[in-house]
C-alpha cells in the first residue's frame, strides 16, 4: 500500500511536483525523501523543463518527516535520506519555486527552504520543531536556514520550536511573497510563466552564481537578440539551453 508519493504535473515548460500524502499532512515518508533526487534529476535533463514548482496536495504543504521515521531520519545526520533530498533539490539547475499553503513545518520548511522562491498563502503556517521531539537538526539544514533568515532568525526558529505566520515569515525572509490564498495557485503560474519566458543563459548563470558553482559562457547571440527584441518593442525568442 502506498502512504505517500510525489506526483508530477507537467505544464510546457512548467513541472510541478505535489507532496502527497493527505492523510499524514502531507508528511515525507522514507521512500518520499528517497525518490525525490531521482525524480528532480531526471527533470534536470529534460532541457523543455524552465521552471520547477514544489506544492503539497489538498491544501497544505508538508507537516514534516512522517514522525514514526523521524529519528532514523535525525540519526543520519547530513547522510540522511531528508538532507539529500533538500541537496538535490538545491542544485537543481533551473528556477524552483515553493507554492506554500497551510502547514511548511519541519521536513517542509527544510524543502521550502530548499527552493530558490517561496510563495505563500497568507493562512501559511511555518515552523521548525525539532525541539518538541528531542531531534538534533542536520547541520546542512541549519546552516541553509540561516544563510536565508539570518542566523539570530535561524535561532528564534530553532530555539521556540513554535509555529509562526505568513506575516512573519515575509519579513523574516522565509517567504518572498504572501498572497490571499485564492490567489496562490494564479500567483504562482504567473511568475513561473514569466520566469520561463526569460534568458535561461541569464538564470542559469545567475543560480550558479548564487551557488558558487560554475557559471555558463556569455552568448553573443543570447544578447544579440534580447537587445534586437528590446529595440523592436517585442518578447525576445531565446534559445540557449
Amino acid at each position: 500500500m502506498v502512504t505517500g508519493e510525489i506526483v508530477l504535473h507537467r505544464d510546457g515548460p512548467l513541472a510541478t511536483l505535489v507532496i502527497t500524502n493527505p492523510a499524514k499532512r502531507n508528511a515525507m515518508t522514507a521512500a518520499m525523501w528517497a525518490a525525490l533526487p531521482g525524480i528532480l534529476d531526471t527533470l534536470a535533463g529534460d532541457a523543455s523543463v524552465r521552471v520547477l514548482v514544489l506544492a503539497g496536495a489538498g491544501g497544505t504543504f508538508c507537516a514534516g518527516a512522517d514522525i514514526t521515521e523521524a529519528a532514523a531520519i535525525a540519526r543520519a545526520g547530513d547522510e540522511s535520506l531528508a538532507v539529500a533530498a533538500e541537496r538535490a533539490l538545491a542544485d537543481f539547475p533551473r528556477p524552483t519555486i515553493a507554492r506554500i499553503d497551510g502547514f511548511c513545518v519541519g521536513g517542509g520548511c527544510q524543502l521550502a527552504v530548499a527552493c530558490d522562491l517561496r510563495v505563500a498563502g497568507e493562512s501559511a503556517r511555518f515552523g521548525v520543531p525539532p525541539a518538541k521531539l528531542g531531534i538534533v537538526y542536520p547541520p546542512a539544514t541549519t546552516r541553509r536556514l540561516a544563510a536565508l533568515v539570518g542566523p539570530s532568525r535561524a535561532k528564534l526558529l530553532l530555539y521556540t520550536a513554535e509555529l509562526f505566520d505568513a506575516a512573519a515569515a515575509e519579513r523574516w525572509g522565509l517567504a518572498d511573497l504572501v498572497v490571499p490564498d485564492g490567489n496562490l495557485a494564479a500567483t504562482v503560474d504567473d511568475l513561473a510563466a514569466t520566469i520561463a519566458a526569460r534568458s535561461q543563459l541569464t538564470l542559469r548563470a545567475a543560480k550558479a552564481v548564487l551557488g558558487d558553482r560554475p557559471v555558463p559562457e556569455q552568448s553573443e547571440a543570447e544578447m544579440a537578440e534580447g537587445i534586437a527584441a528590446f529595440g523592436a518593442r517585442r518578447a525576445p525568442q531565446f534559445r540557449w539551453a
